[in-house]
């Protein structure tokens, strides 16, 4: 589906995982750190004044209501992102239902209904003796060499290996 990585973003996308980058670096906390540091040791020079104190609310202020931005535009891009993994993974996976795909978008009280069921199969699970017969290395092996089995003979399958194969090819030549 996304062929190019590089595809060009906006500038304030470009900007937004600059500053998510930045901002969450250790030189970054050694900067702010500083900063007040420094502010707190100008404080005698200029006898704790209002206008001393309002330098550093000002400051801050700003430097944090520009960051919740920011920050949520982060959360919203990584979440959508996780999304979309896991609805792959339950499109993907034969066992899975197909109607959780997409679920983040159903009501809080249909969500609280899913979650009683799953808290349901939690507490069958606890009553299994032995965690290890449904959950075994073996029995994922297992159900990984079904699926590739039946994978191999399905056309998408098979073109995609061969896409696989010439890009291959073609990159050994360089």
């Amino acid at each position: 589906m996304v062929t190019n990585k590089k595809k060009k973003k906006n500038l304030f996308e470009r900007f937004a995982n600059w500053a998510t980058i930045a901002t969450g670096s250790s030189g970054a906390f050694i900067i702010a750190f500083g900063v007040i540091i420094v502010w707190g040791i100008t404080g005698p020079l200029f006898h704790y004044s209002d206008t001393w104190q309002l330098v550093i609310n000002t400051g801050t202020t700003i430097v944090t209501f520009l960051m919740v931005f920011l920050i949520q535009k982060s959360q919203n891009k990584d979440s959508k992102a996780i999304h979309l993994k896991l609805n792959e993974l339950l499109a993907s996976h034969q066992g899975a239902s197909n109607r959780m795909v997409d679920i983040e978008d159903i009501t809080e009280k249909e969500l609280d209904q899913l979650h009683k069921f799953y808290v349901e199969l939690a507490d069958l699970a606890e009553e299994e003796d032995d965690i290890t017969c449904t959950h075994s290395i073996d029995a994922a092996r297992e159900n990984h060499t079904t699926k590739l089995n039946s994978f191999k003979t399905k056309p998408h399958y098979i073109n995609a290996r061969k896409n696989h194969s010439k890009k291959s090819n073609g990159t050994s030549r360089t």
